[in-house]
């Protein structure tokens, strides 16, 4: 069977259980295959070992908005308390030296701002990680796909991977265990 390997986006099987599709996962993880995704209507324990994934940036991401939060809290409040207004409301201390005695009356805003800066951080490096939002993916073209949010198990090796070929990268879904093996378009 001939296809436009221009509109290709991939191949697509399905398994019957979440088992066969993380032990499917760990074979083509071992092939080599790199631009391959599993998709199931609940996450599966150990998958991301399985499909040889490695730690999420997303805690980089957290920290840098965190660390953001702490100095801006810093310095918007110690440029107006020490530099600009200088002024002692109820015994309030005007700047953060001596350390032991007027830090406390900074904290609160300092804890504030971390927690929001690391929120905002979180959120955004979550849309951004997952390339959300997006409103349209090629597997939507396959209409067995409608199974993957109920009780269907999936594994696609898309086309733009090195090691892909359509009739061996068919063979292998096959000799694996994969039902429905199918040509996704784009």
């Amino acid at each position: 069977m001939a296809t436009d390997t221009k509109t290709v986006y991939g191949i697509a099987a399905e398994f019957s259980t979440a088992s066969e599709l993380y032990h499917a996962a760990e074979k083509i993880r071992d092939e080599g295959f790199k631009n391959w995704d599993v998709h199931s209507p609940y996450p599966i324990h150990g998958m991301d070992k399985a499909m040889g994934l490695g730690k999420s940036w997303l805690s980089a991401i957290v920290l840098c908005g965190g660390v953001t939060g702490l100095f801006t809290a810093f310095f918007l409040e110690s440029i107006p308390s020490s530099i600009i207004y200088k002024t002692i409301v109820h015994g309030k201390p005007t700047n953060f030296w001596p350390v032991p005695y007027s830090l406390p009356a900074f904290m609160p805003i300092m804890f504030e701002l971390t927690v929001l800066f690391s929120a905002f951080a979180c959120v955004g490096g979550l849309l951004f990680l997952n390339r959300l939002p997006q409103w349209y993916h090629p597997m939507f073209n396959w209409d067995r796909f409608a199974k993957a949010t109920d009780d269907g198990f999936f594994l696609v090796i898309e086309a733009r991977d090195p090691k892909f070929s359509e009739s061996r990268t068919r063979q292998l879904l096959e000799e694996i265990g994969g039902q429905h093996v199918t040509v996704v378009q784009d």
